[in-house]
């Protein structure tokens, strides 16, 4: 959140009243000021993005011929935390209803989601996060519906290590094709290491190594790169004008990266 009218209220009210008490007083109208257009921005950065992320989500969750009451749960859920008013909600439902169709245009959706999500990284993961759950709403992706993940994902400017990385975060389990086709691309240990068929199954941290992005074999200066760029991206900071579900996502990404460089520094002894 900006603070420039709060200083602009504090240094008119300090020019103009020439007192503590008028300091307080203009710095309190500026903030007030600044609050408005923060939530302002806030709100039409949601809007932007409602209904081509529903519509994903719609076709998501029917990528297996079917939509259940979980994924729908999961939908409902998303609408209550990105605080839709009636408008929002109304156009979020029928797009969730647009995608589900037999005939929907999945492409151009993906494509403005894309284009939305592409100034911010972080923006990008959030959104993953959120689709990554519509398609896990019962527990396991579908081999249609983890297609489309990783269609996505990869739209969205992610490889397959990370979108695994995500999953092994979230405890969610590949389909076995899936699975047996990210072994044969080099990201065996990653998997072995972090990522098991069942989160029951699947240790309680995932591979720090996964959650950076890297293989496990990297020097230590990459790894340090490769950690210095992420959490340069989903710095807190960074955030910038986020819903608040999605800025708690990412918030939450930061953490894991964090998490992660610290078990690797302690694994490998680097200062």
């Amino acid at each position: 959140m900006s603070f420039l009218w709060t200083w602009v209220g504090a240094a008119f009210g300090l020019t103009f009243g020439h007192s503590l008490g008028a300091l307080i007083l203009g710095a309190l109208i500026g903030w007030v000021v600044d609050t408005m257009r923060h939530q302002r921005r806030r709100l039409r950065a949601q809007r932007q993005f409602v209904a081509p992320l529903f519509a994903v989500l719609g076709a998501l969750a029917k990528a297996d011929g079917r939509v259940s009451a979980a994924e729908i749960s999961v939908a409902e859920r998303m609408m209550q935390r990105f605080n839709l008013d009636a408008a929002q909600r109304a156009e979020a439902i029928a797009r969730f209803n647009a995608g589900k169709q037999a005939g929907f245009q999945f492409a151009p959706a993906l494509s403005e989601l894309r284009r939305i999500c592409a100034p911010q990284p972080q923006l990008a993961w959030a959104v993953l996060d959120v689709l990554a759950e519509v398609a896990y709403a019962e527990g396991a992706a579908s081999p249609a519906g983890f297609q489309l993940l990783q269609q996505t994902a990869h739209a969205l400017g992610f490889g397959d290590m990370q979108l695994l990385a995500l999953l092994m975060m979230r405890g969610y389990a590949m389909p076995q094709g899936a699975a047996g086709a990210w072994q044969q691309q080099g990201y065996q240990q990653a998997y072995q290491q972090g990522y098991r068929q069942a989160p029951s199954a699947r240790s309680s941290r995932p591979d720090p190594y996964a959650v950076l992005g890297v293989e496990r074999g990297s020097d230590d200066a990459s790894i340090k790169r490769a950690y210095r760029k992420l959490i340069s991206q989903y710095h807190p900071d960074r955030l910038g004008d986020l819903p608040e579900e999605l800025r708690r996502r990412a918030e939450r990404r930061a953490s894991e990266i964090n998490t992660a460089w610290e078990a690797i520094k302690g694994e490998r002894g680097i200062v």
